[in-house]
């Protein structure tokens, strides 16, 4: 059955949350939450819970009143969405949630995706954009896309393995008024250096090859973290080139998640939230 309606503070009875995904074993959210949790008092716990699309629809119909939340990734943020009760406009827009609320007899769904993605870039002094390569189409890049849209991109460049799988990806640029430019996997950059080269690519695979240059002046931002550093993040390093780690994006839309778990609004901030986000970090330094 589905949570029963219960107040939104830490000392309700729902204090069971996990991270849902394929594969899931090297998730490090569950240390990242727990540090939270103890940083602000609350008595959850949290796990990690191998999950496919097929299975989520009864698993979610099997839990109790003790259940307040979960953390979804892959394959799960668009196979849980027809799941869902209410989708918090971020959702919408993006088309995936990666977060889920058990509050007001209801599953609620959010996305953190946009916002940690966001706070990731501006931790290297990132506050706008111009144009971007992005690598990879699916539920994550469609996050980064609307976040890079957030920071003024105009123009994206999408690399596809599968480039049919990236007509999502165009509609959404359109509705983000950007102009998405989809590309076979191995076609390059171009002439022109973009801004920042993003990579949503699972596990780090990477086969491309980037010249000099434009690993010294993009950005790259790698949304991976294991293994870390990945092949294209040493690729940039030679280049004495800037690179923001997937680790940054899982602790900031881990954050914003937190927010979801304790008030229900991903954009309402937690008291001393700096001093969480340093317990967070710590606990994978």
């Amino acid at each position: 059955m589905r949570a029963p309606k219960t107040p939104r503070t830490v000392s309700d009875p729902r204090t069971r949350l996990a991270v849902l995904g394929s594969p899931i074993a090297h998730s490090k959210s569950p240390v990242i939450q727990r540090a939270a949790y103890a940083m602000i008092g609350a008595p959850w716990t949290y796990e990690a819970i191998e999950m496919t699309g097929d299975r989520l629809p009864a698993f979610l119909d099997s839990l109790d009143g003790s259940w307040r939340g979960l953390s979804l990734t892959m394959p799960l943020k668009r196979d849980v969405l027809p799941l869902l009760d209410r989708a918090h406009p971020m959702v919408d827009r993006v088309g995936g949630a990666n977060t889920v609320l058990f509050a007001d007899d209801e599953v609620q769904g959010f996305n953190t995706d946009v916002l940690g993605s966001v706070a990731a870039l501006r931790s290297v002094g990132i506050e706008s954009l111009e144009t971007v390569h992005l690598l990879g189409a699916g539920a994550t890049a469609a996050s980064v896309l609307v976040a890079v849209a957030e920071l003024g991109a105009h123009r994206v460049v999408v690399s596809a393995r599968t480039p049919a799988k990236a007509a999502d990806l165009v509609a959404l640029g359109e509705r983000e008024h950007v102009r998405v430019v989809v590309q076979e996997w191995s076609a390059g950059v171009g002439e022109s250096i973009p801004d920042a080269v993003i990579s949503t690519v699972p596990g780090g695979q990477n086969d491309l090859e980037f010249p000099e240059d434009v690993r010294a002046t993009a950005v790259l931002f790698d949304v991976a973290y294991d293994p870390w550093p990945s092949e294209l993040a040493i690729a940039w390093q030679d280049a004495g080139g800037t690179v923001v780690s997937g680790l940054e994006l899982l602790l900031q839309q881990a954050l914003g998640q937190l927010r979801v778990f304790v008030a229900g609004d991903p954009d309402a901030p937690l008291p001393d939230e700096q001093r969480v986000l340093e317990a967070m970090r710590a606990a994978v330094a």
